[in-house]
C-alpha cells in the first residue's frame, strides 16, 4: 500500500511537471518512483530507525506543498523547482536526521514548547546497570544530566530473562522490568524507549555500541567486557561499579573503627565484617568475636577491580 500510494505520488509529480501525459512523463514517473524504492530499501537495510523514516516523509510532504504553491506562481521554472523542493529537501531532511534524528521525535517539540530541557547529553543504559538498579537513586538526586535512553532490544532481553525457566534468572529479569517503571513513573527523570535497532549487528553489546555512535551517547553499565569494548571503540561510558568505590569513604591505616564481626576468615584467628557500602574489612585475632560489635585498628588497604579490601587488627 506504501508503495502504490508513492507511485500514484510520483506520477502526479512527474504530470505537474511536465504539463502533459506522454511517454517522457511516464519514464519520469518510473524514474522517481524506483529511487525512491531504492532508497527504502537502503534505509530498511541499515537500520529500522523511526526518525529516519519520518524525516524522509516530512520532507516529501513539505517539498510537495512548496513545489505545488512556487510551481502556479513561476510555471517556467517548474521542473528547476521540482528538483529542488522534491529531491533535495528529502535528502537534507534524512541527512539532518542521521545527525541529530532527536528532531524528529515528539518528544522533543513537547519538551521545548513545554521550555523543558531538551534531548542533549543522552545516557544509553545496558541489562546489566538496570538490573543493578541503582541507576534509580542516582538519576533521582539530579546528577545525571540529559534523558536516560533505553533501547526496545534491551527490554527485549530483559523480557527474555523474565521469561527464563531459571528461577534466579528470572527474577533477576522481572527485577529490571520493574526498574523500568520506575524510571518511567519518575517525573524527575527524563526517559526515552527508543525504537532503533540494528538487524545486521549480533549482540546486544554491539548494538549498543552502534546506538552510541549514533545518537552521540554515553553508555551506562556495570558489565565489563562491554566497559572495555565500547572504550577502545571511542564510545565514552559511565560505570556505576567505578562510581561506587570512589565514593566510599577514605581510610588510612592507624585509624579506628567499629564493626561487626559476621563471619570467619580464611586465615587462622581472622573475622570477616561488612561496612554499609559492602567492603569487605579482614580482622585479625577477631574470630572469636563472631556476631559482635569490636574496635579495630585499620592495618592497610587494598584496592581491586572489585573493589576495596580493608585490614585491620582486634586488640584485646
Amino acid at each position: 500500500m506504501i508503495y502504490l500510494l508513492y507511485a500514484l505520488i510520483s506520477a502526479g509529480a512527474a504530470y505537474t511537471i511536465r504539463g502533459k501525459a506522454d511517454y517522457i512523463t511516464l519514464v519520469h514517473a518510473l524514474g522517481v518512483f524506483f529511487a525512491g524504492v531504492i532508497l527504502d530499501i537502503i534505509i530498511r537495510k541499515a537500520s529500522s530507525r523511526r526518525e529516519t523514516l519520518s524525516a524522509l516523509f516530512l520532507g516529501v510532504i513539505i517539498g510537495w506543498i512548496l513545489f505545488s504553491i512556487y510551481s502556479s506562481l513561476l510555471p517556467r521554472y517548474s521542473f528547476y523547482l521540482g528538483v529542488l523542493f522534491l529531491l533535495l529537501l528529502p535528502i537534507s531532511f534524512l541527512s539532518l536526521s542521521l545527525k541529530k534524528p532527536e528532531l524528529f521525535t515528539p518528544v522533543y517539540w513537547i519538551q521545548s514548547l513545554k521550555g523543558t530541557p531538551t534531548l542533549g547529553n543522552k545516557k544509553i543504559l545496558d541489562t546489566s546497570v538496570i538490573i543493578d538498579g541503582r541507576i534509580v537513586d542516582i538519576a533521582s538526586t539530579g546528577f545525571l544530566e540529559g534523558p536516560l535512553v533505553i533501547p526496545k532490544f534491551v527490554l527485549g532481553e530483559l523480557q527474555k530473562i523474565a521469561d527464563s525457566s531459571d528461577p534466579l534468572k528470572r527474577q533477576r529479569g522481572r527485577r529490571g522490568l520493574e526498574i523500568v517503571e520506575r524510571l518511567k513513573n519518575d517525573r524527575e527523570i527524563q526517559l526515552i524507549i527508543s525504537d532503533t535497532d540494528f538487524p545486521n549487528v549480533k549482540g546486544v553489546d554491539q548494538k549498543l555500541v552502534e546506538l552510541a555512535r549514533r545518537i552521540n551517547a554515553k553508555i551506562i553499565t556495570n558489565d565489563f567486557n562491554l566497559n572495555k569494548m565500547a572504550r577502545i571503540q571511542g564510545i565514552k561510558v559511565l560505570n556505576i561499579n567505578e562510581l561506587a568505590n570512589a565514593l566510599k569513604p577514605v581510610v588510612l591505616p592507624g585509624e579506628k573503627m567499629n564493626v561487626f564481626i559476621l563471619k570467619e576468615g580464611k586465615e587462622r584467628d581472622q573475622g570477616v565484617a561488612y561496612l554499609d557500602d559492602g567492603t569487605m574489612v579482614v580482622v585479625d585475632n577477631a574470630r572469636k568475636m563472631i556476631g559482635k560489635t569490636v574496635e579495630i585498628t585499620v592495618t592497610s588497604v587494598l584496592q581491586t577491580t572489585a573493589g576495596k579490601m580493608i585490614f585491620g587488627r582486634y586488640n584485646e
